[in-house]
């Protein structure tokens, strides 16, 4: 994994996750609840940190509660550090091969998910701003 390689940090509050299935990215639309931060947007997959885990156990957990997808830890090529508007959060990379989009079991958080192509989602408008800058700078960082 490039970038950030110590990943101990007792004080983030949540995960995000750039899931490539090929030359895809795996994206979210958030429920449209207007009690919920971006409803109704496109999402990555990730959120909120649980009891004492690690980064990587949060964005790995959480991207299997809402696609059904066990991804390895070794799976994860990037990560990075960000503050966010409560605390500081992670966001991370990983490349698995196109045929686990068959793998994909949609969970119950959001209306459905879909494969998008990486410069979809960067120009899109219902996609959610800073993750749309965070993938910018890891496409940038893989030149």
């Amino acid at each position: 994994m490039t970038q950030e390689t110590d990943i101990t940090d007792p004080h983030f509050v949540g995960a995000k996750l750039a899931l490539f299935l090929g030359d895809h990215l795996a994206v979210i639309l958030r429920d449209a609840c207007p009690d919920i931060p971006w409803p109704g947007r496109l999402d990555l997959p990730g959120g909120g940190r649980d009891g004492d885990e690690s980064p990587i156990q949060c964005v790995l957990r959480e991207t299997h509660e809402e696609l059904g997808l066990v991804i390895a830890p070794g799976a994860l090529r990037w990560a990075r550090r960000f503050a966010g508007p409560t605390g500081p959060v992670w966001f991370f990379a990983a490349h698995l091969e196109s045929g686990r989009a068959r793998d994909v079991v949609f969970g119950n958080e959001g209306q459905g998910w879909r494969l998008m192509t990486p410069q979809a989602f960067l120009t899109d408008r219902q996609a959610i701003p800073q993750f749309q800058d965070r993938l910018r700078l890891y496409l940038g960082d893989m030149g």
